[in-house]
């Protein structure tokens, strides 16, 4: 099978599906930043907007500049209530377009793993951040089993197809979190793990939205026949157990790491 580019530039579908899980542990991000109103924040790797939305909602920022590759992904930022606030621009984690010291905090929310040079990245959000502020990530624990399509994944390497990871899966790891941000010269560097739940009406809803809403899964089960994609469809649905109702409710987990920039 080919090896599977993943891009996101749908921003409704990756709504429904991602930017609902995103949301969930960014609540819980956000509430262990315990950051203070007023702040002025990027957020890198931005997408569709869903984390930006729930930072301007939670943190009550002075103002908040989100940054993307994908001008699908823009556009809908640009559509949401944040947009009041938050400005959605193109740009690059490795090349941010910003001066020193131009931000109080700076985000990765679900992004490390996309970034080709994860410390670079991790450097560039340091450079446009005053002294004194805030570094932090989340991402879902892939290599752990936390990652929101483990359910689907497990089935997939059981027919003998290799899930496709992103380019820097290896910058999921907490182990790994820890050591960029101490590596980046930063201060007080923590990291936490996050576990968040999810319930769909049934396993119907649950399929339609993560096909819809996985870059990585569509072009997968396009190359399989009619009958693997039943028999796939299958094996999924015997993974996730109903409750009475028909419901369907699985665990996700993220690993999270924040510093200071050295004063």
């Amino acid at each position: 099978m080919a090896e599977t580019q993943i891009r996101f530039d749908d921003g409704e579908s990756y709504e429904r599906y991602m930017g609902d899980w995103s949301q969930r542990a960014g609540k819980v991000f956000l509430e262990w930043l315990a950051a203070p109103s007023g702040l002025k924040w990027i957020d890198v790797g931005c997408g569709n907007g869903a984390f930006t939305e729930l930072l301007v909602e939670q943190c009550k920022p002075a103002a908040v500049h989100g940054i993307d590759p994908s001008e699908g992904q823009l556009a809908f930022a640009r559509s949401r209530p944040a947009a009041h606030l938050a400005k959605f621009d193109l740009g690059e984690a490795m090349a941010l377009p910003f001066p020193a010291k131009a931000f109080d905090a700076a985000i990765m929310a679900l992004v490390i793993f996309f970034v080709p040079n994860p410390a670079k990245g991790v450097a560039e959000m340091v450079r446009v951040v005053r002294p004194g502020g805030v570094i932090a990530a989340y991402a879902w624990d892939i290599l752990g089993g936390g990652f929101t399509l483990e359910p689907v994944r497990i089935e997939l390497r059981a027919m003998g197809i290799k899930p496709a990871d992103p380019p820097s899966v290896e910058a999921s790891r907490i182990e790994v979190m820890r050591d960029l941000w101490t590596k980046a010269g930063l201060d007080a560097v923590e990291t936490r793990q996050i576990t968040v739940q999810r319930t769909f009406s049934n396993f119907e809803e649950f399929w339609a939205i993560t096909v819809s809403g996985s870059p990585s899964l569509r072009p997968t089960l396009a190359e399989m026949s009619p009958a693997d994609v039943e028999l796939f469809k299958m094996r999924v649905c015997a993974r996730l157990p109903a409750d009475a109702a028909g419901r369907i409710t699985y665990e996700s987990r993220a690993n999270a790491v924040k510093g200071r920039v050295p004063v």
